[in-house]
């Protein structure tokens, strides 16, 4: 039961220490530097409550880190003062993760009679690529997770700002540098400008043709492994909940490259994607600056969904034959600094058909099964290292604004996040018990 000076407590500080639950341990973990320094990272709470083996035993993941916010970046409110107005509660975290990662601590509070066993990996890295994690779950996955069943995870949010839903997949992300020289030292263009080959003329060319006025992408080969949309998925967009002006309205732009519910969320979820992010080394202050700059570099990056392999990928963006099409001597190199595979799951698993009675429970209707067209790698990461049961249910809003400014949950989503986070519980103990009943009487026919 959360009153709202605990919970700004919460969202104020970078950790969940304040709460005094004698079954959360910490882990420290630390990063060796090329130079060979150790760099301690936040520590993980891998907690458990409830050691029953005649019950399923349920892990929660969750984080408590965030982006930078100030302020003057165009807050409206003191980004780390939680603060509520007209019943939404705007702080930094507030949905992205703190909210949903104290919905779930609320939820176990309140139950009397445990369900289930309840297992807990809370970290403090995940928006700097969850260093470090992965070898914590190697190391304790012979351990800690042996007896863990399901894996829940609740870090992103619905399609709708009304409509609750369950996400069964998310796509890849490859960051790419792509870094074009002519010389070692900047040049004055009155005296250079017009007879050599400039890098950032170079460097926009290339970045222009990377992608058309559709938004396809224009690398050969990119699209070879994209996985053909089957009939059962299709029906599933058919029924999914979209609001186009909302949606349009949530992210503020004026028109969509794409008119159509199923186009937008085919582009979104199943196709990849391919955004410019900036020019390093470009002058960017204001005023002007009459320099060729000798060396400046475009950062890109590919959201690549299931099937299509990171590696091909990597291979397809540096053949300089399509990078480098201009008669130009200057150098090009291409690196990629970050490869994130993308993460899918069968909806039919027991894990979601328990979160879609326990939405029915709550909300009073089915859920959208919805896949994120942004990266989720813990997602896959547990996946692929417990081999358990992995399930993505938000508890935020579409127009909540993780990472940008104004961030906020609401109050009937939270309370009503914490409700369902319960109703889950109960849920996932009756279909296991159903599930290793039906078992057992197989085994002894």
């Amino acid at each position: 039961k959360l009153d709202s000076v605990r919970f700004m407590h919460l969202i104020k500080s970078k950790s969940i220490e304040r709460f005094d639950f004698p079954w959360l341990p910490f882990f420290n973990l630390s990063l060796q530097l090329p130079d060979g320094q150790v760099l301690p990272l936040p520590p993980v709470i891998l907690g458990e409550l409830g050691k029953d083996p005649q019950k399923p035993t349920v892990c929660f993941y969750g984080h408590v880190d965030v982006q930078p916010a100030k302020k003057e970046d165009g807050w409206n409110t003191d980004p780390y003062t939680l603060t509520e107005i007209n019943g939404n509660l705007y702080g930094r975290g507030a949905t992205d993760n703190k909210g949903p990662v104290l919905a779930w601590i609320n939820a176990v509070e309140t139950v009397r009679a445990m369900p289930v066993n309840f297992k807990f990996v809370i970290e403090g890295m995940e928006e700097a690529g969850s260093l470090g994690l992965d070898k914590l779950l190697e190391k304790e996955n012979q351990s800690f997770f042996s007896d863990v069943d399901y894996i829940v995870i609740s870090d992103n949010l619905w399609l709708s700002n009304k409509k609750p839903a369950l996400t069964y997949g998310s796509r890849g992300n490859a960051c790419f540098f792509v870094e074009v020289e002519c010389g070692s030292k900047d040049l004055h263009s009155g005296t250079f400008g017009g007879i050599i080959h400039e890098p950032l003329l170079d460097l926009i060319a290339l970045l222009d043709s990377l992608v058309d006025s559709t938004g396809r992408i224009q690398i050969p080969g990119i699209y070879d492994s994209v996985a053909a949309l089957t009939e059962e998925e299709r029906k599933l967009y058919n029924s999914i909940e979209f609001d186009l002006e909302e949606h349009r309205n949530n992210c503020g732009v004026k028109k969509f490259l794409y008119g159509t519910k199923e186009e937008i969320l085919l582009h979104l979820w199943r196709y990849p994607s391919l955004s410019i992010h900036g020019i390093e080394g470009a002058f960017h202050e204001p005023g002007i600056k009459t320099v060729i700059p000798a060396k400046v570099i475009g950062k890109f990056s590919i959201r690549q969904v299931p099937h299509m392999d990171l590696s091909v990928v990597k291979k397809q963006v540096r053949d300089k034959s399509f990078l480098w099409p201009l008669n130009s001597p200057n150098k090009l190199k291409v690196s990629m600094p970050l490869g994130v595979k993308p993460w899918l799951t069968d909806i039919n698993d027991l894990l979601y058909k328990a979160g879609r009675r326990a939405i029915k429970t709550v909300f009073g209707e089915d859920p959208d099964f919805i896949r994120d067209g942004s990266t989720i790698p813990v997602a896959r990461m547990f996946q692929t290292v417990t081999q358990k049961s992995v399930m993505m249910l938000p508890i935020g809003a579409a127009d909540d604004g993780e990472h940008s400014q104004n961030e906020k949950i609401s109050r009937h989503n939270y309370i009503e996040g914490t409700k369902l986070f319960a109703a889950l519980f109960l849920e996932i103990s009756k279909l296991h018990r159903t599930l290793h009943e039906t078992s057992h009487t197989e085994t002894i026919n």
